[in-house]
Order: C-alpha cells, then structure tokens, then sequence
C-alpha cells in the first residue's frame, strides 16, 4: 500500500456518512419548504419587481430581450433548458466523488465550502424569497423550462413541489462557480482555468436567458461563494496533537531533545560527488501534499488546552535540509567517527518549536563511495518505525506499513481484559534498584555496528530465544565490561515495542514499553542469556502492552494538559527505567534514494531525562544495524562498547 492510498484510507471520511450529510443538507431545505414566513409569495414578487427596477435604473436590464431571443431558437432552447436543469448537479456530485477519492486530505475543507454555500442559500431563501423573472406578472418573460416539459428539472411533474421563490442567490452559478473555484485550487493550470471560465459563462448565460434569475442573482451568488470558502478556512477543525504524541513534548527538556530519526548510508559509486541538497529539498517538496507535519509547526504553548499543528508559511529549507561535507584538508573521506560526531551533535541540540519539527542532512565525504544522509523528526511526529517507513516513501520504497491491514488484532472484550491484566501487572512492576552515572547535560557519543541478521538471528534459535533477548545479553555484558563507575546488580531497562499500523503519513506514536530487569552482575554470558529469556517470557503474554497503549492513548486523552504534563515527567526518565533498548524491523529488500542505493540505515533515539544510554537496531537488508547513544558518565569509548557487545555474541556463540 502506497503512501498515498493509505492516506486517502485514514483521512477520507466514510461515503455513508457523507450520503448522511448530504440527506442532512435535503432535510434542512425540506424544512425552509415547510415552514415558510407569512406571506413569502407576495414579498417574493415584490421583492423580484424591487431587483427587476434596481437593474433598470442601473441601465443593466438585458434579461428580457436575451429571452425572447432563446424561446424562438429550437434545439437551442432544449440544451439551455437541459443545462439548466442537469450539469450545475452532475458537476457538483462529480467533483464531490473525484475530491473525495482522489484528494481525500483536501476532501473535508472542499465539502465544508459547500454545505455553507448551501447553508447560506437556504437561509436566503426563506428570509428573502425572490420570485424569478419568469413569474412576474405582465413583464413578458417565456418560461421555456416548463415550455420544453424539461425532465428532471421543475417543469416536471415530479419536481412540481421545488421552492421556485428562491431567485437569489442563483445556486446554478454558485455550484458552477463553486467547482471551478475548487479545481483551481486543487488542479490548477491553463486548461483547468479556460473550462471552468466556460462553464460558468454558460451556466449564468442559460439561467438568464431561460428567464429563471436576474443576472444580480448570479453577482449574489459570487458573495455567497467567498463568504462559505472563507468560513470553511477559518472554521476548519484544528488537528490537536494525541495525548500520546503530547507526550514527548512535556518530558523534553533543553538537556533531552526528543527527536528521532535515521542515519541513512548511502553508496556513492555511480555519482561519487553524492547528493547535492537542491536535489534532496525537491525530494522532500514533491512529498509535502502527503507529509502535512513537514510544512505544519505546533501552536503556542497553554497548560490549559493541547497544542494543535498549524500551518507554516515559508519553509527555511537551509535550515531544514543543511549540507556538511566531512572531508579533510588533504582530501581524504572524514569517517565513520567524524559522522558519528555530527550525528550526537544533533542529537543535543533540540528542534525549534517555532518552525516544522524535522530536519535532513546530507552529508558527504564519509567514506570512499560512501555519503550519509541524517532524517530527524520530533518524537511528538513519529514513532521510530513511522519515521523509518517515512524515510522509505520518501525513496520511493515500499512501505513497512504495508499489508498489515490483515493483521489480527484484539476484540474489545480482549482488549478490556488485556487491559485490566496489564494494569495490575504495571501496577506491581518494579522500580529500579539505583540510577545510572549521567550527566546533566549529557556528553553523548554515537556509534554504529554492523552484524549479518542472519548470524543473529542463527544464535538465537540455537539458544531457544528471540533476537531482542539477545540483544538485551549483548547491552548488559558490554555495559559490564566498559562501564567508568560502578554499576548496580541489575538495571531495568524499557524495551519499547511499536506497532506497525496504517497511518496517514506514517504519523503518531503507537508505541508501547515493557519494562526488563537485566542482570549486570559478574556472571557467564550463557547464564545471562538464560535469566533474561526468562524474565521477557513473562512478558510476551501482551497484557501490559495493552495496558500501556489503553494509558497512553486513552487514559492520557482525558488528562487536562498541566496534568498530563506532570504524569509525563513523572512516569518517563531515570526513576522508572535505566536506558531504552528498541528492535525495529527495516527494509528487508534493496533501496535506493535516486541513484543512491543505501547500505544500511541506523536507528537515532533520543535519551530519555535521566538515562544514560539507548540502543536501536534494524534489522536492514540482511544486516542487524545496531546504533547506540551513550553518556560518558556511564561510558567513555561508545566504540569500545560496541566491541564488547560483538565479544559478548562471540562468546555466545
């Protein structure tokens, strides 16, 4: 499922509750039918004769001769009678159906435009009825409609109870106008414009000369249209962001930046001077219409109500998509620990509130044949896998987001006792028995590892264990071995789990945690292994994930923010977990940005307050790519690290 697709899926509404709307919108004329005011049929020829006058004054008075010309011309007549009665509908449906399956992100502000247009004709109608020039008395007028028994029109006899007092505003221009209005916004283009200029020019040409509606009507209906478009921007329903997005903006601080994001490695030996930024930003620009939180920034800061993604006018591309090159004087590539560096600088420095939360480095001169590309979104975005499967429609990959509409999932009675389970057993979890050495603000150092998955995930049937048990061993043994101070028995460390589920734009967080006691102390690796297995097993049940998301997605949205900004920094940092340990499914077939196959990507994920590391793998193409973002409190070679945690599976194995 293309990106596309699966944004139409999520933000287009359901057509049954549009065929509601619309059945809605019937039964408000219904009623205005029903309930006239007192004497309707007299103020609406009066009012007809006062605007007949007001266009004789202004010497403007060309309805009549215009026809008398149309009732004498044959086949002529037939067409504008049947234009009368047909196309301003077809082309209002028609466009309704085409936005709504083609352009569903722009669907709800087209639909809104055209129930206030219709809204504000109604209330027209019974508060000023207009009887058509073809109804007034003794002013000559041919009404050719009811002439040609035009069907479908109000000439028929199944259409003889339509409101015929309802002159102004003509809602023949106004729906004409109003699709026309609509594509140019949506379509553009020369073409787009010449029809729609035609089809209006007819429309107002056929509702005069079939003696329908004074050509002020029209002029009525032009004000109608700026007035409905205009409310339905401004009243447009703002997109708060989710309690379990808001999240990670209460518990970031100047010291922890919450952004996540990708190092992307990138083979440049068909174009070794690697991509320039102009061609990465029109990447990034063809993807805005179906990546909104790229051109959208956060709205100021309340304690009393949640923020909401507002639009932003004037995208800093220098700033969003800056350009290092990492070689040296003398012309040699700068390497993996110069790219290392930049990316645990960015990792320090928090994205600005006051502009789109992303930025996207391209940097070159890493290795021979070797560029990197840098992708950061703030964690109140995307969750990790989002911004992974983000990074991947942007390169035309397909999705890790696709086909998991299949996936089985829980029933709500599973989910209430799930859920009831999982509360009790968070409830009873543990705290940790001391805090982890970290700094304030943290030293952090980057580094990445490469393993073949298939090495990993060999090991881990031979012991009888998933990869993350593995990887949980590795993190412990090497922090054992390299730790600068003095480390507690054991460590409890938050393994995060994301679901991989549809979502427009690979947005939102749908993550969940569990928390893992990992042994630290001075024991053999095997039995290391063996007592971690044993303590996820009890967690594999799902109760406490449940738990976690029905806290985090439904609890929280009830929160007032000052509250669930205190319940954030209160349950998420150093007193609750140590580090954060997170294995992520990638890509498991070949990519490439442009002309750029990718190697690898690495995970980048934020520390949380008070913790000390985080470790991220993605299982890529064959590749087990661990990154791990350390502080130098706790260790002070991230490399030596990595080093130990490949001995730790050495000796395992």
């Amino acid at each position: 499922m293309t990106l596309d697709a699966r944004t139409a899926a999520v933000r287009r509404p359901s057509w049954w509750r549009e065929l509601l709307l619309g059945l809605g919108l019937f039964g408000v004329y219904l009623l205005v039918e029903a309930l006239p005011l007192p004497g309707r049929e007299e103020r609406a020829h009066a009012n007809g004769e006062a605007l007949l006058a007001f266009e004789r004054w202004l010497h403007l008075d060309f309805e009549l001769p215009v026809n008398l010309w149309l009732a004498g011309q044959g086949w002529i007549r037939v067409f504008a009678n049947y234009e009368y009665a047909v196309t301003y509908i077809a082309s209002a449906i028609v466009l309704l159906i085409w936005v709504h399956a083609r352009h569903p992100v722009h669907y709800r502000s087209v639909r809104n435009s055209f129930v206030w247009l219709n809204l504000f004709a109604l209330a027209c109608f019974w508060l000023y009825p207009v009887a058509p020039p073809r109804m007034l008395e003794g002013a000559g007028f041919v009404d050719t409609v009811r002439l040609g028994h035009t069907f479908l029109s109000w000439g028929s006899p199944a259409l003889q109870g339509a409101n015929q007092l309802a002159a102004m505003p003509s809602l023949h221009v106004g729906w004409a106008l109003w699709v026309s209005v609509v594509l140019a916004r949506i379509r553009g283009g020369r073409v787009v414009q010449v029809v729609s200029a035609v089809h209006v020019l007819i429309t107002f040409a056929v509702i005069v000369a079939t003696g329908n509606h004074y050509w002020i009507d029209a002029a009525g209906a032009v004000v109608f249209i700026v007035a409905a478009t205009w409310l339905a921007q401004v009243a447009k329903p703002v997109e708060r962001v989710p309690a379990s997005d808001t999240f990670f903006l209460h518990v970031e601080t100047r010291d922890f930046p919450q952004h996540v994001g990708g190092l992307i490695m990138l083979d440049t030996t068909k174009n070794p001077s690697g991509p320039t930024r102009e061609w990465v930003r029109s990447a990034l620009e063809a993807k805005l219409p179906v990546m909104p939180r790229y051109a959208q920034r956060l709205s100021p800061y309340s304690r009393w109500r949640r923020q909401f993604w507002v639009p932003h006018p004037g995208i800093d591309w220098d700033w969003h998509v800056p350009d290092f090159d990492l070689t040296r004087p003398d012309g040699t590539p700068g390497g993996m620990g110069a790219l290392h560096e930049l990316v645990a600088r960015f990792q320090s420095e928090p994205l600005p509130r006051d502009r789109p939360l992303w930025r996207f480095a391209v940097v070159r001169g890493v290795e021979e044949d070797t560029a990197a590309v840098i992708s950061l979104v703030h964690h109140a975005v995307a969750d990790g896998i989002g911004t992974i499967s983000l990074m991947l429609e942007l390169f035309e990959s397909p999705s890790l987001l696709a086909g998991l509409n299949e996936t089985k999932r829980p029933n709500a009675l599973q989910k209430v006792a799930a859920g009831a389970v999982g509360l009790a057993q968070l409830a009873t979890d543990g705290r940790p028995k001391a805090e982890l050495p970290s700094g304030h603000p943290p030293d952090r150092r980057y580094a990445t590892l490469r393993i073949p998955l298939d090495e990993v995930r060999e090991l881990a049937r031979r012991y009888g264990v998933r990869v993350t048990d593995l990887l949980l061993s590795g993190v412990a043994g090497a922090l054992r071995r390299v730790a600068v101070a003095p480390l507690p028995e054991s460590m409890l460390t938050s393994v995060t789990l994301m679901a991989a589920e549809p979502r427009p734009g690979a947005e939102g967080n749908v993550t969940a945690a569990v928390m893992v006691d990992v042994p630290l102390g001075d024991l053999p690796e095997t039995q290391r292994l063996e007592r971690i297995a044993k303590a996820t097993k009890r967690l594999r049940t799902g109760t406490r994930v449940v738990a976690s998301r029905f806290v985090q997605h439904t609890v929280a949205n009830f929160m007032p923010p000052f509250f669930h900004s205190w319940f954030a920094r209160t349950v998420y940092g150093g007193r609750f977990f140590n580090g954060t340990v997170s294995n992520m499914p990638g890509a498991a077939w070949p990519t490439s940005f442009g002309d750029f196959p990718l190697h690898t990507a690495f995970a980048i994920i934020p520390l949380a307050p008070g913790t000390p590391f985080t470790i991220g793998v993605l299982g890529w193409h064959g590749s087990f790519s661990l990154s791990a973002t350390v502080d130098a409190e706790l260790v002070d070679s991230v490399d030596g690290f990595l080093a130990e945690f490949r001995a730790v599976l050495a000796e395992l194995d």
